[in-house]
């Protein structure tokens, strides 16, 4: 009977420490996502980019991507965004999708303009740049480097 007890307490312990760690881990990956006002923005592409990553302006977090979606009239990506009530961008204000670092991992940077009139809820950033391919702009390096050669060699 003293074993059962033993292990049972040790069962206790062990199902606790997993509870703390799971919360631990659920409380340090941000997933929470950003209370304040919707905005949209229609992007050419939007690789990388996936729902729950930040939106920053200067470098600091003010929001978080909330949904993404393919506009059917034009094809364009319709990214919608939750931004914290304290930041209010101008009319004129424009956004980018920008990597964190070479390895990957990308965020909305929003660049705020000069305009009087600011954007509502519910509004939309109409000056927008896509985001960068890597692969394409290494392709075209490589391949506009073949092409030199070849007409070295034919002079």
């Amino acid at each position: 009977m003293k074993n059962n007890t033993i292990e049972a307490v040790m069962g206790a312990v062990v199902i606790a420490v997993a509870g703390l760690f799971l919360f631990f881990a659920y409380d340090s990956s941000q997933l929470n996502t950003t209370t304040g006002y919707t905005i949209t923005a229609k992007f050419d592409r939007v690789d990388g980019l996936t729902v729950g990553n930040d939106v920053r302006m200067c470098g600091v977090k003010v929001g978080t991507v909330a949904k993404l979606e393919l506009d059917n009239k034009d094809y364009l990506a319709v990214l919608t965004m939750d931004i914290v009530p304290e930041v209010k961008l101008p009319d004129d204000s424009s956004a980018e999708i920008v990597s964190e670092s070479l390895l990957g991992g990308k965020f909305v940077a929003l660049v705020p303009g000069g305009d009087d009139e600011m954007i509502p809820a519910g509004g939309e950033i109409k000056f927008t740049q896509a985001s960068v391919n890597l692969e394409a702009l290494i392709g075209q390096f490589i391949f506009s480097g073949q092409d030199k050669d070849k007409d070295n060699g034919n002079e």
